[in-house]
């Protein structure tokens, strides 16, 4: 799908346009192979770099070509699936050629959604350089909110999980970290591509341009260190619940284990007594209250063995 907007000098309302013009921005968005060949025909753009910024995999980068400058980043979008939300990454190419502006992304994005919507001030087609760091700072700034979200989520499974131990529980921990993982890889990779940003020649850049670019650094760093801490928060919480998941196991099983040492005793005895055997001088064997007499005896030997037991707090 193509989608194509302008504001024109002067005004600050976005149009949206039927045909490409001069200082436009076309926003492709899961484009078919023929929107792709148009583009790359008309505009110069080579086919592999249009279809990169489709492929999840993509890394970020910076590349300058003779007709267009590519930029490449990592966004963070949200999955849905059975009612079950996480986060990965997925790449967005900028194609900056001269007095046009081309998004390439494999899904509909807030990021972009915000300049459409109106909620980004400033906000200029033909004003090239600025519009991709408000693009790139809004990204700076998603990661931040989806980093917030996933803290939240974690706080909230960390307290169901004081309350009982389900699978499931662990399972959403799990998947929590392995967002961060994602985002931390896609962070640092964008980190590489703003660096080169900063010191690259083919972008026109204005006073108040550098100073965005500036936030957009910050912005990103500061992403990248709050998914440091949320991941090791993260990490430590894991370690710490199967930790005690595993010590309440041993709990149980010395519990089980002293309790059958207690049940064995009256068995080891009755059972020396039972045998059909008459044995001479075995206590009680020939006492008509023997039975009682055993009975107590194996009631004692099981306080005793209780008594030891809990001495050495194993019950």
């Amino acid at each position: 799908m193509i989608q194509i907007y302008k504001n024109y000098e002067g005004k600050k309302e976005l149009e949206e346009l039927d045909h490409i013009e001069l200082e436009s921005w076309v926003m492709v968005t899961d484009p078919t192979m023929e929107e792709l060949t148009s583009i790359s025909v008309d505009y110069k753009i080579d086919m592999d770099d249009l279809k990169a910024a489709l492929d999840t995999e993509e890394r970020s980068r910076l590349e300058n070509e003779d007709d267009y400058t590519m930029i490449l980043v990592n966004i963070p979008v949200v999955e849905e699936e059975n009612w079950k939300k996480w986060y990965e990454t997925i790449p967005l190419g900028i194609f900056i050629t001269r007095k046009i502006v081309f998004t390439v992304c494999l899904k509909q994005t807030n990021i972009l959604k915000q300049f459409v919507d109106g909620l980004v001030s400033n906000f200029y087609t033909y004003m090239k350089t600025r519009f991709v760091y408000q693009i790139l700072y809004n990204n700076a700034a998603l990661f931040l909110y989806y980093l917030r979200v996933i803290d939240q989520r974690a706080n909230q499974v960390e307290d169901l999980l004081h309350e009982t131990y389900q699978n499931q529980d662990l399972i959403q921990l799990y998947d929590l970290e392995k967002c961060l993982v994602y985002f931390t890889t896609a962070l640092k990779s964008n980190e590489v591509v703003l660096e080169k940003l900063r010191k690259h020649i083919g972008l026109r850049h204005y006073e108040e341009d550098q100073e965005l670019l500036e936030d957009v650094i910050i912005e990103n760093k500061q992403a990248m260190e709050m998914t440091d801490i949320y991941h090791n928060i993260l990490r430590s919480t894991m370690s710490l619940f199967g930790s005690i998941i595993d010590n309440n196991l041993n709990q149980v099983m010395k519990f089980l284990a002293a309790i059958t040492i207690i049940l064995e005793l009256p068995t080891m005895i009755s059972g020396l007594y039972g045998m059909n055997v008459n044995v001479a001088g075995m206590l009680f064997a020939t006492k008509t209250y023997g039975f009682a007499a055993i009975s107590i005896f194996s009631v004692i030997v099981c306080l005793i063995a209780v008594y030891i037991l809990k001495k050495k707090n194993i019950l």
